[in-house]
């Protein structure tokens, strides 16, 4: 059984945690200097999650914009990406994600990292997810 029950559960969660980083200042003020559009083209549920530092902020769903870098990648390897339970290079290895964009572009989101993995296990504990 998948981690996300549904589409809007998990727009709830991920769009739940994306927005708290969009709102603390020190990330905000990262995601604006990297001036990257995301695109997160999730499977299993199916949706689209979009980091947009042009005005958009956090879109669940689809929208009329070109991602810089899109991740493509399961409800269940997002949650356990998020969780540290898999590490984003050997997630690409096994091909769980898959990214497209140019590297340097892609390596301008590591410093997002890490308030997203402080930030998610609470999260995935507050709406009933496993934390393994």
């Amino acid at each position: 059984m998948a981690v996300f029950e549904s589409t809007e559960k998990m727009y709830e969660v991920l769009g739940g945690l994306f927005t708290g980083l969009m709102n603390n200042e020190e990330v905000l003020a990262k995601v604006l200097k990297a001036n990257i559009t995301i695109m997160f083209d999730i499977t299993e549920p199916k949706g689209q999650i979009w980091l947009d530092p042009n005005g958009g902020g956090v879109i669940c769903g689809k929208a009329d914009l070109k991602p810089d870098v899109t991740m493509s990648l399961s409800g269940d390897t997002c949650h356990h990406f998020w969780l540290k339970n898999i590490s984003l290079p050997v997630a690409i290895a096994k091909r769980k994600v898959k990214t497209k964009g140019p590297l340097p572009k892609v390596l301008k989101l590591l410093p997002l990292l890490k308030p997203a993995h402080d930030a998610y296990p609470e999260i995935a504990k507050a709406n009933g997810l496993p934390l393994k």
